[in-house]
C-alpha cells in the first residue's frame, strides 16, 4: 500500500519545519511582529500564498504551530471551524470576546484551550522567551479567518490591506491598493454584538490543565499486559479509548478527537489497526514507532524534548506498534480524524495475551473481566 519513501514521507520532525512571517494581514503591526507560522497538515488559514507546508494531505483536521517572542500579540480574529491551542513551550494568555472588553486565561506546557467557533479570539506570549504551541483546526476547507475590525485599521495605518477576496496588499513593498481592488468589510460593531458571550466559566470547561488529566490504566487491551502498560488521558472528543468510565472533558464535535498517551520506561502499545487517519506527536520523551504496510515494515524514532517535538501522520488502515525505549516515562499527543468512536483492530497475539490475563473487549467496545464476557447468555 505504501513505499518506504511515502512512509518516511510522513514524518514531520521539528527540525524540517519552516515557518512564514508574512502570514497574515497583521505582519506589520508592531505589537504582532514578528510571529512565525507554521503549517505542519494542511495549509490552514494562511493568507500567505507562499505558507511553507509539511504535508498538504487531507486528514480532515489541520496541524500548525506558532511561535512569537515575548509580549507578542495575536490579535482578535474569528473561526468557523475548531481551533485548539496546545501549549508545548512557554506561558501563553489565550484572549477571547472582545465584546467588548476581550477575557483571559494562561496556558503553560500540557494545557489545551479549546476556543469556540464564531467567537473572536487571540493570544499573547508573556513568558520569558520564544514559546511555542500547536494548533489544530477543524476540517479540511476551514472556511478561512475573519479579522476584526480594529486589527484591519491597525494594519492600514502600516500600509497594509486586505482585499474583498483575501488578497494581502502591502504598500510598503510597493504594491498599490486601488481600483478594481476593494478592502475588505469587517464585522461591524453592532454585529460583534450580536455574537455569543462565552463566560469566564464557561470557558473554563474547554481548558483542560495537564495537572488535571484523568488516566486511565484499562484504556488500552493490552495495558495490563507485562512490558506494556500505556495509559491514556482524554481531552476531547471520541478517541481511541477502550475504558467504559473514560469521561472525555470537551465532548462538542471538533473533527478530531485528541488524547494523551502515556508509555512507561520500556513500555509499548502492541500491534493494532484503525481505520482512521492518526496524527502521532511526540512532546516529553521518545517513542518508536512501527508500521506495516502490505509487505513492508518501517520504523521511526520520534523526540519530543525542550524546544523541539516530532510529528508523525499515520494513514488509514495500517498496522502500527508504539515502543518506549528509555529509561523514562514518554508522553505523545494522538490526533485521530472524526467525531465517532474509533474501534481498534488488535492482533490475535494481543487478544491471546489478554485473555490469559482475564481480559476481553465486551459487545460495547470496552475492556472487560473476560471471565464476566464469556458467562453472558448468547
Amino acid at each position: 500500500m505504501f513505499s518506504i519513501q511515502e512512509l518516511q514521507q510522513r514524518f514531520i520532525p521539528f527540525d524540517s519545519l519552516r515557518y512564514s512571517t508574512e502570514a497574515f494581514i497583521d505582519y506589520r503591526i508592531p505589537e504582532c511582529s514578528p510571529k512565525y507560522n507554521y503549517a505542519l497538515i494542511g495549509s490552514g488559514v494562511s493568507q500567505n500564498p507562499k505558507q511553507p507546508v509539511s504535508l498538504r494531505e487531507k486528514h480532515g483536521f489541520q496541524v500548525g504551530g506558532v511561535s512569537m517572542p515575548h509580549g507578542k500579540t495575536n490579535p482578535p480574529h474569528m473561526h468557523f471551524t475548531c481551533e485548539v491551542f496546545i501549549c508545548v513551550r512557554g506561558v501563553w494568555e489565550i484572549h477571547w470576546g472582545f465584546n467588548p472588553q476581550a477575557q483571559t486565561t494562561r496556558i503553560s506546557f500540557g494545557d489545551m484551550v479549546s476556543v469556540p467557533t464564531w467567537i473572536y479570539r487571540g493570544f499573547k506570549n508573556v513568558g520569558i522567551d520564544d514559546g511555542f504551541m500547536f494548533t489544530t483546526l477543524g476540517g479540511d476547507d476551514t472556511g478561512g479567518i475573519l479579522w476584526g475590525p480594529t486589527t484591519l485599521e491597525a494594519a492600514a495605518k502600516q500600509g497594509v490591506y486586505l482585499t474583498d477576496d483575501y488578497q494581502i496588499i502591502d504598500t510598503q513593498a510597493g504594491q498599490k491598493m486601488e481600483p478594481p481592488l476593494k478592502a475588505l468589510t469587517p464585522m461591524s460593531l453592532q454585529e460583534i454584538q450580536q455574537l455569543r458571550v462565552w463566560s469566564a466559566q464557561e470557558m473554563m470547561q474547554r481548558v483542560v490543565l495537564k495537572k488535571n488529566l484523568q488516566w486511565s490504566r484499562h484504556g488500552l487491551l493490552d495495558s495490563a499486559l507485562n512490558n506494556h502498560g500505556a495509559q491514556l488521558a482524554p481531552v476531547l472528543g471520541l478517541g481511541i479509548s477502550q475504558d467504559r468510565n473514560t469521561q472525555v472533558p470537551i465532548t462538542n464535535p471538533h473533527g478530531v478527537s485528541i488524547e494523551w498517551l502515556r508509555i512507561p520506561a520500556n513500555g509499548h502499545v502492541g500491534r493494532h489497526q484503525l481505520k482512521e487517519k492518526q496524527v502521532v506527536i511526540a512532546i516529553d520523551g521518545e517513542m518508536e514507532l512501527t508500521i506495516e504496510s502490505t509487505s513492508t515494515s518501517y520504523q521511526q524514532k520520534l523526540f519530543g524534548k525542550d524546544k523541539a517535538w516530532d510529528t508523525y501522520a499515520i494513514p488509514a488502515d495500517v498496522w502500527r506498534a508504539f515502543k518506549n525505549n528509555s529509561i523514562h516515562d514518554t508522553y505523545v499527543l494522538l490526533l485521530t480524524a472524526g467525531d465517532h468512536r474509533k474501534k481498534i483492530h488488535w492482533d490475535e497475539s494481543i487478544i491471546k495475551q489478554a485473555a490469559s490475563a482475564n481480559y476481553s473487549i465486551d459487545a460495547n467496545g470496552y475492556v472487560a473481566p473476560k471471565h464476566y464476557v464469556d458467562r453472558s447468555q448468547r
